[in-house]
């Protein structure tokens, strides 16, 4: 007999990415042969500062500290914001479920906006939250009013909003913003990939909202190591929350959730920020060479994108063919979705230059085949 809580039995799991080496052996290739495009990983991976710390790394055999102290330090000297507005995590995620757990009883109501990052509403079904959702344009813009009205009916316990979007690659607008933020609500603003923003600075902070964190009660932002700083398999995010909220998350956070790797090749990180500077350059300047080269693909149609991805849409074809295609016959991997909205779509990393080119030379290879008509 079953003793499972009952809504699991509806739930179905979240797919990640799979690992790198089960891929190659699903495909019969060296794994160093791969092109991986398809989780929007840094393919440049950590500072040589940080793998020169963690290759000498003091007490892995010491248990980490639970409030990681340093590097909320380190992060408070980066924004210039009291060391106590912030909270780490392993990855964004964990922040993201500890946020739904301190906030969301049963039957509480989080509204979401898809097509946007799928553990929003995976999480709050893990705890049994209602999910009421309000689906973007089909430009991947928000809908403000119907979003606003949504937050005044079902009065929501939590807004996330991931800033630029993912998969899209869109930037929420400050106007947007601030008319969220007068709602009666916790707006989390997800900024994993800000760092790639245009027109905010080199590491693009002057789209960031976080040091607002403190003057308001009901803004929180995430980030992320994973994506600009190269640290996707340590797994380590931070974020900003009012005192209020801090004080509920360190009472149900799990004691050593931060490894002593994660802390010390973040800290070593803000440390060195400014050597990230031409890393995210060169990246945003290879996705406007990917754009370029993608828009006259005929078959292909991809969205602007202020991210270190390009969401596109295959315009002939089927997009699931597409995806397998690259993988099986050029060993390039990159995200298909089969989600409402953008079933017709992939989602394709930014990498290195040699990456666009193996990429741009088999899509040159392949022909549509037209799809088949319902029966």
């Amino acid at each position: 007999m079953s003793s499972l809580r009952a809504h699991l039995h509806q739930l179905p799991p979240y797919k990640p990415v799979e690992p790198y080496d089960v891929l190659a052996r699903r495909l019969g290739r060296d794994p160093e042969t791969l092109v991986k495009l398809d989780a929007n990983e840094n393919p440049y991976g950590p500072l040589p500062q940080v793998r020169e710390a963690l290759a000498h790394l003091a007490y892995p055999h010491i248990y980490p500290d639970p409030e990681s102290r340093r590097l909320r330090q380190a992060l408070a000297e980066t924004y210039d914001l009291p060391m106590e507005h912030f909270f780490v995590g392993a990855g964004a995620d964990e922040l993201i479920e500890l946020i739904i757990r301190v906030l969301m009883d049963p039957g509480d109501v989080l509204v979401d906006c898809p097509p946007t990052f799928g553990m929003y509403s995976f999480v709050a079904r893990v705890y049994n939250a209602r999910v009421v959702e309000v689906p973007r344009n089909p430009d991947f813009s928000l809908r403000v009013d119907a979003l606003m009205d949504a937050v005044r009916v079902y009065r929501p316990k939590v807004l996330f909003l991931a800033t630029p979007n993912n998969p899209d690659g869109s930037l929420l607008s400050r106007e947007v913003v601030d008319a969220l933020l007068e709602l009666p609500t916790v707006v989390v603003l997800d900024e994993a990939y800000i760092e790639f923003t245009d027109n905010g600075g080199p590491l693009g902070e002057g789209n960031s909202r976080i040091r607002e964190v403190p003057h308001r009660k009901n803004l929180v932002v995430l980030r992320t190591f994973s994506k600009a700083a190269g640290l996707a398999g340590l797994r380590v995010g931070y974020g900003a929350f009012p005192l209020w909220l801090t004080e509920a998350l360190w009472k149900v956070k799990q004691p050593y959730n931060v490894s002593v790797a994660a802390q010390v090749a973040a800290e070593v990180t803000l440390r060195h920020r400014e050597d990230l500077i031409p890393i995210v350059e060169r990246l945003r300047a290879e996705r406007q060479r990917l754009y370029e080269a993608l828009q006259t693909v005929p078959y292909l149609e991809p969205y602007p994108s202020q991210t270190n991805f390009i969401l596109v849409r295959v315009r002939e074809g089927s997009a699931q063919a597409l995806r397998d295609y690259l993988a099986q016959e050029h060993g390039i991997l990159v995200r298909y979705f089969s989600t409402p909205g953008l079933s017709d779509c992939v989602r394709i990393s930014v990498g290195r230059p040699e990456d666009t080119d193996r990429l741009l030379e088999a899509l040159a290879q392949w022909t549509p085949q037209p799809l088949a008509a319902p029966r």
